[in-house]
């Protein structure tokens, strides 16, 4: 399994790595199994969140006895000093270990103030002073802000949304992050699942020295698809180059990426997969999406208030009602054309 150094931390990190969101959704029997397997699969990076409900306690089942081996990092989204520390005392309590790799702010729709005492940031440095962690990150959305943390120099690692169909305003955020020496991990590397051929994801990738892409992964067979294509390790071909070029002329610009922090809805609109309801049509077996079940849910958007609570959650700065408008025409406009092949 290929290795990087995560920027100037000191930490090395394989360059595929597992991010552990997804596994909140398994059992505990069978996320623990999974992680495990990742590990002796060669996987030696494994990211989580004290939001991700019950992951870093299965990460902690799954790892304890070679925690020396693995490197782990996690995520607080309290935004004051007392709020960090509970976070991570609990992180360390779930993940059975002593201390944390690497910490990370969580989603900041602004860079935390190193300057107030009783800030997020002063909770982090006071952890580092107690040895409970060993490395202060960021993750965000918004790319303005992801900017200006790489040039405050106040973090070592930045996680930010990054694959072949990312802005160049996104993509040039690796380079800053090399020249500045922090690491940068890569969220959302299938784009919240609109992007299904690994061998090009991860030969994108690839081609970014300091990118380490942290592969959502929930199944056995999906663990295998990263296994088997980290073995092949693929370089950028013609054939690949052709098929990337065409998949970000069909879905760059606006579109929904499904990071879920528009959510919740006040009358219970599932916006993330909503919104982007006319890919998962287009790009997967569709008849999934047609069950009396999706029709509810997608009929559910003629409930919308109009609040635009999601649009002003929303880091890209989507329409987001106008958005769900569409995709609610667009799926019934599908399911006319469909319906005899139900």
């Amino acid at each position: 399994m290929k290795t990087i150094p995560l920027g100037s931390t000191g930490l090395t990190v394989t360059k595929t790595a597992m991010g552990c969101l997804p596994v909140q959704r398994c059992d505990m029997d069978y996320g623990v199994k999974l992680i495990r397997a990742a590990y002796e699969g060669g996987i030696r990076y494994f990211d989580t969140a004290n939001a991700y409900t019950d992951s870093e306690e299965k990460l902690g089942l799954a790892l304890a006895d070679v925690r020396d081996q693995v490197v782990i990092s996690t995520k607080s989204q309290a935004r004051d000093k007392a709020g960090v520390l509970a976070h991570i005392e609990n992180s360390l309590k779930m993940l059975r270990t002593d201390h944390i790799d690497l910490f990370q702010f969580h989603n900041v729709p602004e860079m935390p103030d190193p300057n107030d005492p009783e800030g997020a940031y002063a909770g982090a440095l006071e952890a580092k002073s107690r040895g409970w962690i060993d490395h202060i990150g960021v993750t965000t959305h918004r790319v303005g802000v992801a900017e200006a943390c790489i040039e405050s120099g106040l973090f070592e690692t930045l996680q930010f949304p990054f694959s072949y169909i990312s802005s160049e305003r996104d993509l040039a955020l690796a380079g800053k992050c090399k020249e500045k020496g922090m690491g940068y991990i890569a969220m959302k590397g299938l784009a919240g699942g609109l992007l299904q051929n690994p061998r090009a994801c991860h030969a994108f990738m690839k081609g970014f020295d300091n990118v380490v892409p942290i592969w959502g992964i929930q199944k056995f067979e999906e663990l295998e698809q990263w296994l088997a294509v980290a073995e092949e390790d693929p370089d950028m071909d013609e054939e690949l180059a052709a098929f990337i070029k065409k998949e970000r002329q069909e879905l760059s610009g606006t579109f929904c990426r499904s990071c879920g922090y528009c959510m919740p809805c006040p009358v219970g609109i599932e916006i993330r997969n909503c919104a982007r309801m006319n890919m998962l049509l287009r790009r997967s077996p569709w008849q999934q999406y047609m069950t009396p079940e999706w029709q509810e849910k997608m009929n559910r958007i003629e409930d919308c208030l109009g609040c635009r609570r999601c649009a002003s959650r929303c880091p890209y700065q989507l329409d987001t009602p106008n958005l769900l408008k569409y995709m609610l025409k667009d799926y019934r406009e599908f399911y006319e054309t469909h319906k005899d092949q139900l």
